[in-house]
């Protein structure tokens, strides 16, 4: 059975649903979880921003944005860890910045020693799923640990 589960949150209700599911898991199993929250990350310079939409905004401005993106993530995975603590479930909580998101979950699952993905599928079909992707598809096709993909009861097949 898996002995550590990692569970990405972006605080949306859907990936909520998912952290609750993947407690559950966990206590039945008596593993540990790790939850990751990733940002974006906006490669600033002193004239603004480097790269990404913010290029030529003034660089305290982004500052000031990022600073609360940062306390917004931090929200997001206290609230995932105190529903862990609360179900009885070890949990860890991780922030990363990096620009590819599935890559930052996948480095984040090996560097904890993590033996199964838990994550939400945001369900994106037709063109919007083949133009912007998915990152759980991302996390399915360059994982090599198992990855669980919870769907909330009731969504579009």
């Amino acid at each position: 059975m898996f002995r550590h589960l990692l569970v990405p949150t972006d605080g949306s209700d859907l990936s909520l649903a998912a952290v609750r599911q993947a407690i559950a898991l966990a206590r039945e199993s008596a593993a540990r979880m790790t939850v990751v929250h990733v940002m974006e990350r906006l490669l600033l310079t002193p004239q603004g921003a480097l790269f990404g939409d913010a290029a030529g905004f003034d660089p305290e401005l982004l500052q000031r944005v990022h600073q609360a993106e940062q306390a917004q993530a931090q929200a997001v995975l206290g609230e995932a860890r105190r529903l862990a603590e609360a179900g009885g479930v070890v949990c860890d909580a991780v922030l990363r910045e990096q620009g590819v998101i599935h890559e930052a979950i996948l480095e984040t699952a090996a560097s904890q020693g993590c033996d199964l993905i838990f994550m939400a599928s945001h369900g994106r079909r037709g063109l919007a799923g083949l133009v912007l992707g998915s990152v759980t598809q991302r996390v399915l096709n360059h994982s090599e640990l198992p990855v669980l993909v919870y769907r909330q009861p009731g969504s579009a097949a």
